[in-house]
């Protein structure tokens, strides 16, 4: 899971440099991300009674993407989009050997972009889904059946195309370790990673984890109804 914003210091030597690129917020938000994830996916194959803990991992996970949306505007240097968003220039200059950064490469970060997209789109068609035998979303009877229909459709396609990008994040990792013996889950347990050069690296003000904090919860909150 970036370019001028992280652009090299003064103290640019030989040796490398040991950086914390990765703060914890945003470590325990992929973790987080991960398990519950996982446990979105078991609980729908298992069904019956296990989907109330399927609805409950989705409400869980729109918590956890509103942190990210506060926490990518005013997070730690390397968590802001600003710093990783894939602009033509930065995907060109990666492509063709010239892109020098810390965090996400450009096409690693297309590839966060859509993940997180999906399963925002994943989360939210689930909250009006019913399917009329073991799971009804917070808001299925605010919507005509129809679209309850519809929209349960879309949220059974798009699980599809959601395992698929995970698969392929998931052999980008692999082939990042096989062939350029680049861990980048290490750095996302630790925060730590080395680098060819210093990079200014900014951390997150106690402000700014107080309202990705308040955010996520309200998101949680108004996801459930009132009920979560």
């Amino acid at each position: 899971m970036s370019e001028a914003v992280l652009s090299p210091t003064a103290t640019e030597g030989p040796a490398p440099v040991r950086l914390r690129v990765w703060d914890l917020p945003l470590r325990l938000f992929h973790w987080g991300l991960v398990l519950l994830v996982a446990a979105a996916v078991v609980t729908a194959k298992i069904g019956g009674d296990w989907m109330v803990w399927h609805g409950r991992a989705g409400i869980a996970i729109i918590g956890l993407l509103a942190f990210r949306l506060v926490w990518g505007f005013a997070g730690s240097t390397a968590a802001r989009f600003r710093s990783f968003f894939p602009t033509p220039g930065r995907v060109r200059a990666y492509v063709t050997g010239r892109w020098q950064g810390i965090g996400h490469n450009p096409l690693g970060a297309l590839s966060v972009l859509v993940l997180l997209g999906l399963l925002l789109a994943q989360a939210l068609t689930g909250l009006f889904t019913n399917d009329d035998i073991a799971y009804a979303g917070p808001f299925s009877e605010r919507v005509d059946e129809a679209l309850a229909s519809a929209l349960g459709g879309w949220h059974h396609r798009l699980s599809n195309v959601l395992l698929g990008f995970i698969g392929l994040h998931l052999v980008a990792i692999l082939a990042h370790w096989a062939f350029k013996r680049d861990n980048l889950i290490r750095p996302m347990l630790t925060g730590w990673k080395q680098a060819p050069t210093a990079f200014d690296l900014r951390r997150a003000s106690a402000w700014a984890l107080a309202a990705a904090l308040a955010l996520a919860g309200a998101a949680i909150y108004g996801a459930s109804g009132g009920a979560f």
